[in-house]
């Protein structure tokens, strides 16, 4: 029993040891050509970064393995709401130059930051480095994708000329108000205020332009819906169900299965049928293109559908609001 005890002390005091004190990663090298990083420069990263159980506990439990009717109330809430509002109110011509510069519905870019960071507020607490070193070379189920974004962190660092210890994120390494993964950062940050940087933990109008420009840049459809409910009456949907976002019917194969929805739909448009489970069975919906390019920013079907609600919620709540200047024409055009 004592010898039981002695191994498990000695167990917890090795996961807080820094990574220096661990064999090196074997792909380390692999990872530098790859990435095209300096082998040094990711070995002295790696001497800096700790093993956290706390990161591998924390991605065991997702939110995204929650029921629709549980997931929901997390995000789509009146006081999530009611701030974006604020937030809208706050930066509305940031936002209006954002959606005429990007195509992208300002309610789009609300809803994210809301859903991310709650309008900035909460961006994180854990170190990144750390976050991503844990990730990347402990958690196997997807070590090659943090792993590269471990060394896409080490080049972020490099060119923004940040210190790699002091970086706040997510568990799984995300940063700033919309919560963007370095490889993120780095391709579809933008500086939106034109200071020369690109700030996105302190500054919202650089957080509103590049989570637009992500958008943007995956081919976000202006005036395009993104999800309509669906009516299968006594349709057998399970064929017709599958976990990949990915739109991998056509519009002529459900109607054929009988699904109803309201809006005409050209036999050939991409969709995806969803079945959300509520608390008294399932609802469906079938996606469309703006909603598979949600799933771009988070893979869930849930959170891309948490993203939309909150969106239209805020949306209406803000068109109730005084307005100090006329409604920019395309806030009813993007309606989403």
């Amino acid at each position: 029993m004592r010898r039981l005890r002695w191994l498990t002390l000695c167990a917890l005091a090795l996961g807080s040891l820094p990574a220096s004190a661990a064999p090196e990663p074997p792909q380390l090298g692999r990872l530098a050509e790859q990435q095209a990083v300096p082998l040094a420069e990711l070995q002295a990263a790696t001497a800096q970064a700790r093993l956290r159980q706390e990161i591998l506990d924390t991605i065991a439990r997702p939110w995204e393995a929650k029921p629709w009717h549980r997931y929901r109330p997390l995000f789509v809430t009146p006081e999530r709401i009611r701030d974006g509002v604020g937030f809208w109110q706050r930066h509305a011509e940031t936002l209006a130059r954002a959606e005429q510069h990007y195509r992208v519905p300002a309610s789009l870019i609300v809803a994210i930051i809301g859903i991310e960071t709650f309008y900035g507020r909460q961006m994180g607490r854990h170190s990144v480095l750390d976050s991503l070193y844990t990730l990347g070379f402990h958690y196997p189920a997807r070590a090659e994708f943090f792993a590269k974004e471990f060394a896409q962190l080490v080049l972020l660092a490099r060119e923004e000329k940040w210190s790699l210890t002091h970086l706040k994120g997510s568990y799984a390494g995300a940063m700033g108000m919309g919560q963007f993964m370095p490889s993120s950062y780095r391709h579809y940050a933008v500086d939106f205020d034109g200071d020369g940087r690109r700030d996105l933990f302190a500054n919202p109008v650089d957080a509103i332009g590049s989570v637009a420009n992500y958008f943007a840049e995956h081919r976000w459809r202006w005036g395009e819906a993104v999800v309509e409910p669906a009516l299968i009456g006594l349709v057998p949907v399970d064929t017709l169900l599958a976990p990949s976002p990915d739109l991998k019917q056509q519009w002529a194969e459900l109607a054929a299965a009988g699904v109803e929805i309201t809006t005409p739909l050209a036999p050939d448009t991409p969709v995806k049928l969803l079945a959300l489970e509520q608390a008294d069975g399932p609802e469906y919906w079938v996606a469309r293109h703006n909603f598979y390019v949600i799933t771009r920013y988070n893979r869930s079907p849930l959170y891309a559908m948490a993203v939309h609600q909150l969106s239209q919620a805020i949306q209406d709540a803000y068109a109730l609001q005084p307005q100090t200047s006329p409604p920019q024409p395309g806030l009813v055009a993007g309606r989403l």
